[in-house]
């Protein structure tokens, strides 16, 4: 995709009326940032003095509302630590941290979304559901605090911007890669499979399935009772049969969702589904249920995103998963009019609610310091990392695939159920499962995204 091309896509995207489009990493110095002690004092448009504090009391404590979905013990431990760091520096913060799994973040956020009571600091993926926050007024503009250095340091600019709306930002991102499929090499090597050749087209890869069928081997494993994950396979057989073109189609309503290339999605999907290649009870596994299998070698592949291997790892008990592990990229479909580089993906962030003080914006600076960034990635595997001066740390082999991938797609796609507005997002996710249930056609579940599409972009 050529600059001119990238530059209009991301300035639709800041008025809120478009995907992003793929970011480069960068190869620029780190610009200088403050540390715990001064980040507080940078976050407003003019420099001011922190709050007063007494050295050893405080007149009054700031307390801030933090949730995250980091449920891994190293993950938890991880981050209580730049709490604890931070505090130490600004004893008179008190940060709560509230630690819950995906699915039960999304439903209590709903839930304190619609009191008008957001947390000050919480975990998002940017697109059209924090776009829907910002126009309901639940988000705090923090554009004055970003903006110079903190703002140049983003290496990720397409990240960035699906934190902003109508030229304000209410968060920013914290992880930035791709989804792709994860391997077990020594799987492979046992059903007669070359690990070092994974498979590069549809066709191959649905003869690598039976191949390890035949061998006895679980080929995929994939949380559908969580919806998400499987939403995964619809929307990149999407991307490979219909290419960016499709999508930017259907969402202007210039096509639709139920153009060809969203159909024939739904049937390469259907053709995988009825190959039965899922562990028994595959419908009812939640994320978690996916990672075990694959984490225990249960399973020889898992579609998931740039943060799973700590997930893998902490949801194993035996370890036979990611002992030899592998990544390749969604094949690619004959006949498709997507290009083999087009990328799902997206990342991490932490947005920030209303009515959250001027000390949590300062945190939020402070978690996103580079060399918290290079520490989160050694210690716990969070990545790929976001800010300037971090890339050159990547040392992990899959890490830096997904690098690869991430920096060289022609098109770059957030996660549908992300990006879309909520009621279009959930209506894909909801589609989705019930065509892996069995109890829908593709046709019909085209039909049903395009009912939602209908209703909240416009006919």
């Amino acid at each position: 995709m050529n600059k001119i091309k990238v530059a209009l896509l991301l300035c639709l995207l800041a008025s809120g009326m478009i995907l992003v489009a793929c970011g480069g990493g960068s190869t620029a110095e780190p610009t200088p940032v403050p540390t715990a002690a001064t980040a507080q004092e940078q976050v407003a448009e003019e420099p001011a003095e922190a709050p007063a504090q007494a050295a050893d009391t405080c007149s009054e404590t700031v307390e801030i509302e933090w949730w995250h979905i980091s449920t891994a013990e190293a993950e938890q431990a991880y981050w209580q630590s730049k709490a604890d760091e931070f505090i130490a520096e600004n004893p008179c913060v008190k940060i709560n941290i509230t630690v819950l799994e995906n699915e039960a973040f999304k439903s209590r956020l709903t839930t304190v979304m619609q009191s008008g009571q957001p947390p000050d600091l919480f975990q998002s993926w940017g697109g059209g559901v924090l776009w829907a926050y910002a126009d309901a007024g639940l988000l705090k503009d923090i554009s004055p605090a970003l903006r110079g250095d903190w703002q140049d340091s983003v290496a990720a600019k397409a990240a960035l911007d699906l934190y902003s709306k109508d030229g304000a930002y209410y968060g920013v991102p914290w992880q930035w890669g791709a989804v792709g499929m994860y391997y077990n090499k020594d799987l492979f090597e046992q059903a007669g499979l070359d690990p070092e050749n994974p498979p590069k087209t549809w066709s191959e890869f649905l003869d690598a399935v039976q191949t390890l069928k035949d061998a006895g081997i679980t080929p995929i494993t994939v949380g559908v009772g969580d919806k998400w994950p499987a939403h995964f396979w619809w929307v990149y057989l999407a991307i490979r049969n219909g290419g960016e073109d499709a999508f930017l189609k259907a969402f202007t309503r210039e096509g639709s969702f139920t153009d060809a290339p969203f159909v024939k999605a739904g049937e390469d999907l259907l053709e995988l589904i009825n190959m039965e290649p899922f562990p028994e009870g595959a419908l009812g596994f939640s994320y978690g249920d996916s990672a075990s299998a694959f984490g225990n070698g249960e399973a020889a592949m898992e579609l998931m995103g740039q943060w799973h291997q700590s997930v893998q790892r902490s949801n194993s008990e035996s370890g036979e998963g990611v002992a030899n592990l592998g990544w390749f990229p969604f094949p690619m479909v004959e006949g498709g009019a997507g290009n083999p580089s087009d990328v799902l993906g997206g990342g991490d962030g932490i947005a920030v609610g209303k009515d959250a003080p001027e000390e949590a914006v300062a945190f939020l600076r402070f978690l996103t310091l580079p060399e918290n960034q290079i520490q989160a990635l050694n210690d716990v595997g969070f990545g790929p990392p976001t800010m300037v001066g971090t890339e050159s740390a990547i040392t992990d082999p899959i890490q830096r695939a997904i690098v690869e991938a991430r920096n060289n797609a022609a098109y770059f796609q957030l996660y549908y159920d992300q990006f879309l507005p909520p009621a279009v997002g959930g209506a894909v996710n909801d589609a989705v499962e019930q065509l892996f249930a069995g109890v829908i056609t593709p046709a019909q579940l085209a039909q049903q995204i395009e009912d939602s599409a209908a209703m909240e972009l416009g006919n």
